[in-house]
């Protein structure tokens, strides 16, 4: 029944099991103690709110389990601090999708060394059911064509998405780019 992570953690601990608690918020510098921790289980606790800094110092953690929690998006730099993530279990929450959950999804691609499961949209209702990766993608189709980006390729698919290729070799075909590095 904790309802906040306890500060008398060793601080040479390797595997944290905070599961199944009443914690509902992750503060800043929750675990900056315990910089050796490999795996942190935070399952079924409520939380919805992880300030920014709340990982900082976790640069060894490589498992993190955020699954069944009321989490609907991250905020910018909550997962900076984690270099050697490997496993990010995020499912049974109710992932909002809004322009705020592209933090967690670009993080996730551009570290694609992170495996993770469960990032799938709760609401609103529009998009239930939808994987964060095809909601990001309709964002950006739903821009006027002149507004689109230069460099739609900067876009993450899915190799078996046929109509977003297509969407794609359409504005290539309309963009033109040739970028000379000198140095």
């Amino acid at each position: 029944d904790l309802k906040k992570v306890p500060g008398n953690i060793p601080p040479d601990i390797i595997k944290l099991d905070l599961s199944n608690n009443k914690i509902r918020q992750l503060r800043a510098k929750e675990f900056e103690d315990v910089s050796e921790l490999k795996i942190l289980n935070l399952n079924s606790n409520g939380i919805a709110y992880i300030d920014p800094a709340a990982f900082s110092g976790l640069n060894n953690l490589e498992e993190l389990d955020l699954s069944n929690n009321s989490l609907q998006n991250f905020e910018y730099g909550v997962l900076e601090d984690l270099y050697f993530l490997k496993i990010l279990w995020l499912r049974e929450n109710p992932w909002r999708c809004d322009y705020n959950i592209h933090y967690l999804f670009y993080w996730l691609k551009h570290h694609y060394n992170v495996h993770y499961n469960g990032l799938e949209c709760k609401m609103p209702e529009e998009y239930k059911g939808w994987s964060v990766g095809k909601y990001v993608r309709s964002y950006y189709e739903e821009c006027p064509k002149d507004k689109l980006p230069i460099y739609p390729e900067t876009f993450d698919l899915d190799k078996d998405d046929e109509e977003w290729e297509r969407h794609k070799d359409q504005t290539v075909k309309k963009h033109g780019v040739i970028v000379t590095v000198i140095g």
